[in-house]
């Protein structure tokens, strides 16, 4: 790696071969990066996780900064002959940086870089404004914490001097408690937003002077919870009532103190997202914890659901829809889920039967990405037309490669899931509002994993209930495009005020508290 000098040379021919060096660096490092680009958004995606990307996309750009600043510092600053000569060109590109994008909505602290003599250098008279240059850079203030002083004055009666009367006390999120609504969202949101743990919040809460316990703040946490419960139920029972829903679950460790070690929880996501087929609703994910991966969970979940499910092959799901005689609940299975086991086999083995069948499901998604965003009918029709001969080619080549293989084969195994899962694959033909996929609740199940990775384990079981809720709203908050430390800050403070009462709810779902209804009519 090329790291420019201290004290740069002044003889020319050295300086150029530094400039070279450096200049060829910088090459090296943007090859990389593109190389990295290419592994997420091209042909062969699925090389490396999100995760391991950007890091290494991180440390590449940060290297790429170093260089280029170096190389900055090697060059002097142009030169100009006259008041009207053109500045001297650079011999680097110039690094692209954001002026001018800097948010109207931002408060604006000026800062004034003047001379100090106000006397023309060449005849001595008065200089006199004649126009200014102006720069915006971003800054940051660190957040600050304050207290609230709440004063209750207290009257009494000249007259009789009897009466005392004093304005009753404002409820608190926590009785006899120090935190605001304020900063119990402001320690759910970097919990379970931000992936803080809450040891680690205490360490940054002592850093401004503030001492903490974790135990505090998981008490504050717990309690928090308590009041948002009623509204994880709202929305889940809102997200259950689309006749389209989208269903995954993901493990979380969550310690067992009995055995000392931990036990593998559940948090089963139910998300709806009509947006891409111009469908009605709102945006939302709703989870819920269980201790175990039993079918009974989802079924209890799902009691009385009727419409479209969307889900990968876990068979608890399938046991759900067998159990509702009247076919009022259909099961739609995932492409991806299916691609992924031949794009695995593909990897290990380079096999040419699984790369055919990659090729095949890629032409599907082709035809996905050019009807994204039409209204469910057009898709249908589109799919009519294009998806269904290729479908129809599959299953017969996939019966055919079948039979020529071994039937253990990981190839085999490959095809007999596709086979057997057939028919809630090509639901999306007669369908315009089935996705290819459940990629959809996969993205909401990502934060957990980020979360999980960071926290490790919940301390219990209802360290995942406390999740299940903090998480439904969070991400709808986010789905919504709501601010999720102002919606729960407002939120918080309506409910422990008694300002919104318990049937009233509704009204603090985040697309309605976005866009309130001027007359209050709003059902959203």
């Amino acid at each position: 790696m090329f790291t420019a000098p201290t004290a740069l040379p002044g003889d020319p021919a050295t300086l150029q071969l530094i400039l070279r060096a450096a200049l060829a660096e910088i090459e090296r490092l943007q090859l990389l990066i593109a190389g990295l680009q290419r592994n997420r958004f091209g042909r062969r995606s699925e090389q490396l996780d999100d995760e391991t990307l950007q890091h290494g996309l991180e440390d590449l750009e940060q290297s790429l900064a170093e260089q280029a600043a170096g190389l900055e510092a090697a060059i002097p600053p142009p030169a100009v002959a006259a008041s009207d000569a053109e500045p001297v060109a650079r011999p680097i590109k110039p690094p692209q940086r954001n002026r001018g994008a800097l948010p109207a909505h931002l408060p604006r602290v000026e800062v004034v870089i003047d001379v100090e003599d106000k006397a023309c250098p060449c005849c001595g008279g008065t200089l006199h404004p004649i126009g200014e240059d102006r720069a915006e850079m971003l800054d940051y203030v660190p957040a600050q914490l304050r207290v609230r002083v709440i004063r209750r004055p207290r009257y009494g009666c000249r007259a009789c001097e009897q009466a005392v009367v004093q304005a009753p006390a404002p409820e608190r999120p926590i009785d006899g408690g120090m935190a605001t609504e304020a900063l119990l969202a402001h320690v759910l949101v970097n919990k379970y937003a931000d992936h803080l743990p809450l040891y680690r919040q205490s360490q940054i809460f002592a850093r401004q002077g503030v001492t903490l316990d974790r135990s505090t703040l998981c008490n504050w946490v717990g309690r928090a919870c308590w009041w948002l419960a009623p509204l994880h139920e709202l929305m889940l029972s809102t997200v259950l009532s689309s006749p389209k829903v989208f269903a995954d679950d993901t493990t979380l460790p969550v310690l067992d103190p009995g055995r000392g070690r931990t036990k593998t929880g559940r948090l089963w996501c139910y998300a709806v997202d009509n947006r891409s087929w111009q469908g009605p609703g709102h945006s939302a994910a709703a989870y819920v914890y269980s201790e175990d991966r039993k079918a009974d969970h989802p079924a209890v979940h799902l009691k009385g659901f009727r419409g479209l499910l969307q889900v990968d092959g876990y068979a608890g799901f399938g046991r759900l829809v067998t159990a509702i005689p009247d076919g009022a609940t259909q099961l739609a299975f995932c492409w991806a889920h299916t691609r992924r086991k031949f794009y695995d086999i593909h990897i290990a083995t380079k096999s040419p039967l699984a790369e055919e069948a990659l090729r095949q499901i890629a032409a599907l998604y082709a035809i996905e990405a050019n009807i994204r965003g039409q209204s469910a009918d057009e898709r249908r029709q589109a799919r009519q037309q294009h998806s269904r001969p290729l479908v129809a080619a599959m299953y017969i080549w996939l019966n055919e490669q079948l039979g020529r293989i071994s039937g253990r084969s990981a190839l085999a195994q490959a095809i007999r899931y596709a086979l057997n899962h057939w028919g809630g694959l090509i639901l999306f033909l007669d369908d315009g509002r089935i996705e290819l996929d459940t990629n959809t609740v996969e993205r909401a199940m990502r934060p957990v994993a980020l979360g999980r990775k960071n926290a490790l384990f919940a301390g219990a079981d209802s360290g995942g209930r406390h999740w299940a809720i903090v998480a439904t709203l969070i991400q709808t908050a986010k789905l919504n495009d709501v601010d999720p430390m102002a919606w729960l800050t407002d939120m918080l403070e309506r409910i422990v005020s008694g300002r919104t009462k318990q049937n009233q709810l509704r009204s603090l779902l985040p697309w309605i508290w976005k866009n309130p209804d001027p007359v209050g009519v709003n059902t959203g």
